[in-house]
């Protein structure tokens, strides 16, 4: 393989295989039609469920995207930057079993928390690279905070679950 060839599996393909890699372990740990899951009482603000597939799928696919312009740009701050989005989306795939499957909506929303730590600090790792690529991670940065609030006020409403 030439190395414009490697270059392109390292900074295009590799970060969007990580992206799917997290997107589809959420997936299978998602069970919203589990009983625990359905006789949890949730905030008023809850979304409608279908809003959560339609969210992820926008913010996994500028993510990847966002990775890979920032990768294929860096110089110094691609090796940092390649480890803090694998922490990142290490992050984003524990949250599903977390909650889901361990039925632990504090111990989630503290991980959610900490993803959202994690997204601001990826999106100000990308805008010393790429602007773009940075303000296309500012939605994720948003949504992590907002499921940080929704988990802990589902926490809080359900303190024996």
């Amino acid at each position: 393989m030439n190395p414009k060839g490697r270059d392109v599996l390292r900074d295009r393909v590799a970060p969007a295989a990580g992206t799917l890699a997290a997107a589809g372990a959420g997936g299978l740990a998602t069970d919203p039609g589990s009983s625990w899951f359905r006789q949890l009482d949730k905030p008023s603000w809850y979304p409608p469920p279908a809003t959560f597939g339609i969210v992820w799928s926008g913010l996994y696919a500028a993510t990847a995207w966002a990775a890979g312009a920032v990768l294929s740009r860096a110089g110094a701050e691609r090796r940092p930057f390649a480890r803090a989005l694998t922490g990142n989306l290490l992050l984003n795939a524990a949250w599903t079993p977390l909650f889901f499957r361990a039925h632990r909506p504090w111990a989630a929303a503290a991980e959610s928390a900490l993803l959202t730590a994690s997204t601001v600090d990826l999106a100000r790792r990308a805008a010393a690279v790429h602007r773009p690529a940075a303000a296309a991670l500012v939605p994720y940065a948003a949504w992590t905070a907002f499921a940080t609030a929704l988990s802990a006020a589902i926490a809080r409403r359900n303190p024996r679950r």
